[in-house]
């Protein structure tokens, strides 16, 4: 099967590497002028991943489109509504495009997944859970999740996707993946804040009340509670709260510091677009809050850090 990346950046290009390994013919696409891309080019590596020679690689979004059927998105979730513009001016009817980056619209408050349905009526599914490319590219494998309304496309794409590196689950709640997924962010964030502070003892409370907050939240918003603990978020907090490798961790961790962090956090966008949500459908986040009043409100970390959890207990639970 031909599939197309769009995005090449950390995660897009493991996701091209991985589903070449998987046996399809895969084009990763970068927008003009891209480092990324131009890297790739140049010496086939970002230092992750080395792609294959057989891997195309294209700035042309008309070649992503006519390269094949399904569109495999990885770019910045604040971005999609520009990428979907130029690209629903192509046919995209019998196409299916799988989001794989975990965010909510700051603009607009939607799902990514409700972004694309603006632009176009093709077949969407998410795909989520925990990972990182520096443990899958030395074999150590993990468990994902992929969903959507439709029955039929998610076990095609898990018939697809799925290989030693990657077991995939089928999720049956769109709207609690997509919430929880783009949530664990904003608790990844709290950890850093947690670790810069020497305070990482205090993540068993973050994890339990995070789970909790985000749960009431997804049933808030149509969804079903029991999907927060599930792979989508819950079960993606040990490659976010805990790992090196996380952006957001990391963000968080630097912020408190007072050290910059050049790489891309969704969490610090998601923060807002998930406190926006709580205000309409009157559902209180705590975590949420604190982690905006530190970034956003520029209030005193070791302040909101230690209010939040000497908070009671009766009133989160």
């Amino acid at each position: 099967m031909n599939l197309s990346v769009i995005g090449c950046g950390r995660w897009g290009s493991f996701l091209a590497w991985y589903l070449r390994t998987l046996g399809h013919g895969i084009l990763l696409y970068g927008r003009k002028g891209s480092a990324h891309l131009e890297q790739f080019r140049n010496t086939r590596s970002n230092g992750l991943v080395v792609l294959e020679e057989d891997v195309a690689l294209t700035d042309s979004l008309e070649d992503a489109v006519s390269h094949g059927d399904i569109f495999v998105i990885s770019i910045a979730a604040q971005n999609l509504r520009d990428l979907m513009k130029p690209l629903s001016t192509f046919d995209l009817r019998e196409k299916t495009l799988v989001l794989c980056m975990k965010g909510i619209e700051v603009s607009t408050g939607k799902r990514l997944t409700q972004v694309v349905e603006e632009f176009t009526n093709a077949k969407t599914a998410i795909w989520v859970g925990p990972g990182h490319v520096q443990d899958f590219t030395k074999g150590i494998p993990n468990c994902m999740v992929i969903d959507s309304r439709c029955q039929e496309t998610k076990e095609r794409l898990v018939r697809m996707f799925s290989g030693p590196l990657i077991r995939f689950y089928y999720g049956d709640d769109l709207i609690g993946n997509e919430i929880g997924a783009a949530a664990k962010n904003v608790i990844g964030i709290a950890a850093g804040m947690l670790d810069g502070k020497h305070l990482t003892a205090l993540k068993g409370a973050l994890m339990s009340r995070g789970t909790r907050e985000i749960a009431r939240l997804i049933q808030a918003m149509g969804g079903r509670e029991i999907t927060a603990y599930g792979l989508g978020h819950l079960g993606d907090y040990q490659a976010t709260v805990f790992s090196e490798f996380s952006h957001n961790r990391m963000f968080g961790e630097r912020f408190v510091q007072g050290k910059e962090y050049g790489e891309l956090a969704e969490g610090v966008a998601t923060t807002t677009a998930l406190l926006d949500m709580s205000h309409a459908c009157g559902v209180e986040l705590p975590i949420c809050s604190a982690v905006d009043q530190i970034i956003n409100q520029k209030k005193n970390p070791d302040e909101v850090l230690s209010n939040l959890f000497l908070r009671s207990l009766k009133m989160e639970f």
